[in-house]
């Protein structure tokens, strides 16, 4: 604005191994989006360059580009970004523009069955819970066998046990080999990728390996304050409901 030119990011150098399970932390502002979207080829560096899969996509074409998403990466965001109009199939369906047709709907279902909604697949995103919405976003992420999964904040509009089926669901994919990048504001999400990001002003500040017992310690913490805070909220509905029927509340009415 006026001139001034802002850089996200400054001298990020970052290698993501085939299979790796990442996750980026770090406040708003400091460059998490912008490095995702360059990942996953949606924006190009102004400077410096980006390979994946041993090409050099920071020079592709858009066509070209628009291949690498389609083929190789899957997305998911913690807003779904799938289309309420139509049902949970038709959505997975939308990444499938190279496949044959004969093997679209059969190739969908099976993406679906991975994350558990085959019963689901008629449904629309306005009939499914948002946990239901966003297996059907990892559905559609998943329906080309990509490589690697970028997830922006995927369980940010969950609760903390839908969040955490969804979390089961990420752990088997990358069992099978699928590299997963993820950023969060959740430390207990963070912490259950092998390597943790930390992001500032546009700089990776902070790359480390994840260790067992912090890990387990962030974890438990974390369920610890769940729990506390599901036992609060079941308090509060018992008393809400104790006043309801109480004598003094049946001869005010």
């Amino acid at each position: 604005m006026g001139g001034t030119v802002v850089h996200a990011l400054a001298g990020v150098d970052l290698q993501v191994e085939p299979g790796q399970f990442v996750s980026i932390t770090g406040a708003s502002g400091s460059g998490k989006s912008t490095l995702m979207h360059i990942l996953g080829c949606l924006d190009r560096p102004t400077g410096g360059t980006l390979e994946f899969r041993g090409e050099l996509v920071s020079s592709m074409s858009e066509k070209q580009l628009a291949r690498v998403r389609n083929q190789h990466v899957g997305f998911v965001f913690q807003t779904f970004n799938l289309i309420n109009r139509t049902s949970a199939l038709d959505n997975v369906v939308v990444p499938l523009v190279y496949t044959r047709k004969a093997v679209v709907k059969r190739t969908a279902m099976q993406a679906l069955e991975r994350v558990g909604l085959a019963a689901r697949a008629k449904h629309r995103p306005s009939e499914m819970s948002g946990g239901e919405c966003q297996r059907v976003a990892l559905a559609r992420a998943i329906v080309n066998k990509p490589d690697l999964i970028l997830a922006d904040e995927p369980t940010g509009n969950l609760d903390s046990r839908t969040g955490a089926q969804i979390m089961q669901i990420f752990h088997e994919l990358h069992a099978d080999g699928i590299a997963i990048i993820l950023v969060t504001h959740e430390m207990d999400i963070a912490v259950q990728a092998d390597r943790m990001l930390h992001m500032r002003d546009g700089l990776i500040v902070e790359d480390s390996v994840v260790d067992e017992q912090h890990r387990l310690n962030i974890i438990t913490r974390a369920q610890g304050m769940h729990a506390r805070l599901f036992e609060q909220k079941a308090s509060a509905r018992a008393e809400v409901i104790q006043e309801e029927i109480s004598p003094e509340s049946r001869a005010a009415s």
